[in-house]
């Protein structure tokens, strides 16, 4: 199975009005907008796509559809984050079965384990599939930091080969590249800045709006046209810093809406921008 690396969307999943169902028809057109720009990875039912608020059966149906519809023209990571290591395994089992490319863990979030305890979860869930796995550290929403020195201890795991860091700690992502982790970027202030310090990729939410951009930036600085990437990354780093800065999904979704498409709103209890959120929104896309 070849390497990962570029960009990787973290796809908006799409509801019906009254967000009860998975809008499939109007998932799959989001997936054909993604798939249309050229993004290298798409990851179905990640935290963009709002895995949270969807059940069991509804997030194994998020991966099947975005498989079935993707037929090889970009890769597929599978979020399969869950509290309990037994519903890890069983979504990481599922999402082997799919066909996933690999596969997103986050530490068991909430009122977790100790580091040992969250160890112990990796290795379970490593010994329980062949398909390659990516940590997931995201310390605001987990309440775990999976710190350096821990992810080299994960990454010694036979199918651990990736790490998503969404620090946004642009020395945290330099000390993880020098040492070695093939790492994929989370922050969206610092996207640019971690392809420069050698990361192999981003999970960039962003891109569910910017899907041309964020590909551009990334073959840019590959081909080493840094002038020509600074000026792009400057034009869409408001854009960028509007949805770091507020309510992540909501943020992006409407930036999907006024830029490209209809991907809707968030499933409730998670409500819109409000309208001066949404001014100031609008006012930073009219800008681009």
């Amino acid at each position: 199975m070849s390497d990962l690396k570029g960009i990787c969307t973290p796809a908006c999943t799409v509801f019906t009005n009254d967000g009860n169902a998975i809008d499939e028809a109007g998932y799959r057109k989001h997936l054909d907008r993604l798939l249309e720009a050229g993004i290298h990875i798409i990851a179905p039912g990640g935290g963009t796509g709002e895995f949270s608020f969807l059940s069991m059966d509804e997030r194994k149906r998020v991966l099947e559809i975005a498989h079935d519809h993707l037929d090889g023209q970009a890769k597929m990571i599978a979020h399969v984050s869950a509290v309990r290591t037994e519903d890890t395994i069983e979504l990481a089992k599922h999402a082997e079965g799919v066909g996933a490319d690999a596969m997103l863990v986050l530490p068991p979030y909430f009122e977790g384990p100790v580091m040992e305890g969250v160890f112990e979860h990796y290795e379970r869930v490593n010994n329980a599939v062949s398909t390659p796995l990516m940590a997931y550290n995201i310390p605001v929403h987990s309440g775990i930091d999976l710190d350096p020195d821990f992810c080299l201890r994960v990454m010694e795991l036979s199918n651990f080969k990736y790490l998503k860091d969404s620090t946004g700690d642009f020395i945290r992502m330099q000390d993880l590249t020098t040492r070695g982790i093939s790492l994929f970027v989370g922050g969206e202030p610092v996207m640019y800045h971690g392809l420069l310090a050698g990361a192999v990729g981003c999970f960039w939410g962003t891109s569910n709006a910017l899907p041309s951009e964020a590909v551009a930036i990334y073959d840019l600085i590959n081909n080493r046209e840094f002038e020509k990437a600074t000026a792009l990354w400057n034009r869409i780093y408001p854009l960028n810093r509007f949805v770091w800065a507020h309510a992540f999904n909501p943020s992006v979704k409407a930036a999907v809406n006024l830029l490209s498409g209809d991907v809707g709103t968030c499933r409730r209890p998670v409500q819109p921008l409000s309208e001066d959120e949404h001014r100031e929104l609008v006012a930073i896309i009219d800008a681009l």
